[in-house]
């Protein structure tokens, strides 16, 4: 075991990934002898070499279709999007072409594509930087979502997106990177793609998030069960496509639901879990489903963002108020 930070988790996972399979390769603008912005693949060109590890122009568009023309050739291109608020310059080859060629040509070629991005707030990054976009590509069928929130998941779900035979967009929290350690296996191991994680236990009511709001989430549940509330916390993990049963699963035993996310209200995944439970086990719940997420605003300017941002204590208010409803 060694004990990583998530960035390095996903250095590692790129390691790996490219040590198995030789048609495996990463590039984007950066990505190479600097390493990329946050240094996600830092020393993988110099191990690799420049055929298999390279710079790209600023052109995001180039990188979406030059993905596409790999895969169409058997190659398992690993693209970096240098941050996920970039991601409309390459929305046409993401949504219109990645998520829909393989039932385009009936399933005779596949997409394996993984798609890298840091997104998320907390560290006062530029306009544009830092939003949670997600949501635009969730409601675009044929295309896989993965948020990691710790060094752990982050290796194994970056490897089974890797290894996927579809697209995936790998959605890398930007204060995430370097805020904790974990323990981490060496070597080469895989997460289930698609499966919700119980991040911590509980009876009382459930919260429902993903990415660094799982952080909040987990804090959040440590000071309530000091109160005598105890918290389940579900980590989504993948949130294209939900994994609903764990949570239907979670609000039968605890009867109360929050959904918690960085996104703004209106965006996100988040009312897609609310609609949910409330078609599924609306009969279960003892009060009506809580959310906590941000305004529905543009991202503020850095001075401003923690004030934006949900946080510990917006999470702790939502339960508390959902525990004292009759």
């Amino acid at each position: 075991m060694a004990n990583l930070t998530m960035v390095q988790a996903i250095t590692d996972a790129l390691d790996v990934a490219l040590e198995r399979d030789e048609n495996t390769m990463i590039f984007g603008e950066d990505v190479g002898v600097n390493g990329g912005v946050f240094r996600a693949t830092e020393g993988l060109q110099e191990k690799y070499g420049e055929e298999r590890v390279f710079d790209t122009p600023l052109a995001e568009s180039g990188i979406g279709g030059l993905a596409i023309g790999l895969a169409l050739e058997k190659y398992r291109p690993i693209p970096e999007v240098q941050f996920f608020g970039f991601v409309f310059e390459v929305m046409d080859s993401v949504v219109t072409q990645m998520a829909r060629t393989r039932f385009r040509l009936g399933g005779k070629r596949e997409m394996p594509i993984t798609i890298r991005s840091p997104f998320g707030g907390g560290v006062h990054t530029p306009e544009l930087h830092a939003d949670s976009l997600e949501g635009l590509i969730a409601q675009s069928p044929g295309i896989r979502v993965v948020i990691p929130s710790n060094p752990y998941d982050a290796k194994g779900l970056l490897l089974s997106s890797i290894e996927s035979n579809d697209p995936v967009v790998f959605l890398e929290h930007m204060k995430l990177y370097r805020s904790f350690r974990q323990e981490v296996p060496e070597g080469y191991y895989t997460l289930p793609l698609d499966q919700a994680a119980i991040a911590n236990e509980g009876h009382d009511v459930t919260i429902v998030t993903y990415g660094y709001m799982v952080r909040e989430s987990l804090k959040a549940a440590e000071t309530l069960l000091a109160q005598g509330v105890s918290v389940e916390v579900i980590d989504l993990r993948t949130v294209s496509p939900i994994d609903v049963d764990t949570i239907v699963k979670s609000v039968e035993k605890t009867g109360r639901l929050v959904v918690v996310q960085e996104a703004q209200r209106q965006a996100g995944v988040g009312a897609t879990v609310m609609a949910e439970i409330a078609e599924r086990a609306i009969l279960n719940l003892k009060a009506p489903i809580g959310r906590v997420a941000s305004p529905d605003t543009v991202y503020p300017f850095g001075m401003a963002e923690n004030d934006w941002l949900p946080n510990e204590e917006d999470i702790i208010n939502k339960v508390q108020e959902l525990m004292n409803f009759d």
